[in-house]
């Protein structure tokens, strides 16, 4: 009997193979122009990406990290000041905080669709906070209305990290315009992933921006080598920005397909007894970054489903306020229950727009196998 075919988390090699002859001409056009470094293809990709997005600025960083980092810098945020933010997260969400000399405040997240809960949020905000940093996890975006209320009344810019959120949406209008400023990764395996790394900070605010811009190139001034404030060196590289442009063409027909494999996952996994799926909230569009079910037992889920093949992820194992670099912030046991909580049962299944109905069928199945055979043993 032939083994069934392994399924990946992502298939980059499928997307490349559908994309070769685009692909190849950027690259090649960028090596013929030898503009390696502030090549035309930059401005480009930041007016596509802005327009994209429905702001009038983005500025084109090294990576998401550093579009986080450049984005407090460019608040002027630092030493004393409070920036409140999630703990389900990526670690750069809190270390960007950390590396401004910031504190970082967490407050926990809505269980449905795992990100900021506003309820928590008020009862967060101090004297001395200076910034609302919501997460988008896993392509669906937070209650960007809520937490905007709330900040208005406090007089506080809120930055989206919208690092797994390109082409999400909230009422309508796309992440990376739903709050003062945004920060985007360009990470291989996001849904607009370059070929290395690339990120990205979109804003209606010109002047932001130009401070983003100017930090990210060593803070020089209008000549080259008037370093007016102390900066740094974060440039969006041209054959990524080359590569990203053929692939934002294709980024809205590849999340309608990520929606279609998403619904069809639902279908398959529904009242499978003890496996909570992911809701999209009624006025969010999810961009399905990935498709996160909850489970008890997930570390043997995940045992049983590479044993035949298939590939899952854990986004995260352990929430960022209990990392021992997150020391600083000094976050407990117990402090964010749902948080907490997610962190132990959350199990991420391959979603891509090449993955097949049939691999999702298999998939599901083995989902409700595993919980039988649980079921069988107690």
């Amino acid at each position: 009997m032939t083994e069934p075919r392994p399924i990946p988390m992502i298939d980059l090699k499928a997307q490349l193979e559908v994309l070769r002859p685009e692909i190849d001409d950027a690259i090649e056009r960028v090596l013929a122009s030898t503009a390696f470094v502030f090549g035309p293809d930059i401005r480009e990709l930041e007016r596509e990406y802005a327009d994209f997005c429905g702001t009038s600025e983005a500025c084109g960083v090294a990576n998401g990290t550093d579009a986080l980092h450049l984005s407090l810098r460019a608040y002027g945020i630092g030493p004393g000041d409070e920036v409140i933010t999630v703990a389900n997260t990526f670690i750069a969400t809190g270390e960007a905080i950390l590396l401004v000399g910031a504190t970082p405040v967490f407050v926990d997240i809505d269980a449905d669709t795992f990100t900021l809960d506003p309820a928590q949020l008020e009862c967060a905000i101090t004297a001395r906070t200076k910034l609302i940093l919501p997460v988008h996890l896993y392509g669906h975006p937070a209650d960007m209305e809520a937490i905007d209320e709330i900040a208005r009344r406090y007089d506080l810019p809120v930055l989206e990290d919208a690092a797994q959120a390109h082409g999400a949406e909230w009422k309508g209008r796309r992440a990376g315009s739903l709050g003062h400023a945004a920060c985007f990764s360009f990470y291989p395996g996001k849904n607009l992933g370059a070929y290395g790394d690339a990120g990205m900070v979109t804003s209606s605010d010109a002047d932001f921006a130009a401070r983003v811009r100017q930090i990210a190139n060593h803070g020089a001034g209008t000549h080259r080598y008037d370093n007016v404030v102390l900066g740094t060196n974060s440039r969006l590289d041209t054959l990524q920005a080359a590569i990203l442009r053929v692939k934002l063409r294709h980024l809205e027909r590849w999340t309608e397909q990520r929606r279609t494999r998403a619904a069809a996952y639902t279908r398959a996994l529904e009242g499978i007894p003890g496996v909570v799926l992911p809701r999209e909230h009624a006025d969010a569009r999810s961009a399905w970054h990935l498709y996160t079910i909850r489970v008890p037992g997930r570390d043997a889920l995940q045992a049983h489903l590479r044993e035949r093949g298939i590939a899952s992820a854990v986004h995260y194992p352990r929430p960022i306020h209990l990392q021992p670099s997150m020391a600083g912030a000094r976050g407990k046991e117990g402090d964010l229950p749902v948080s907490e909580l997610v962190s132990r049962e959350v199990l991420c299944l391959p979603i891509y727009p090449e993955l097949r109905d049939e691999d999702i069928e298999r998939i599901a199945s083995e989902v409700r196998s595993f919980v039988s055979e649980g079921a069988s043993r107690r």
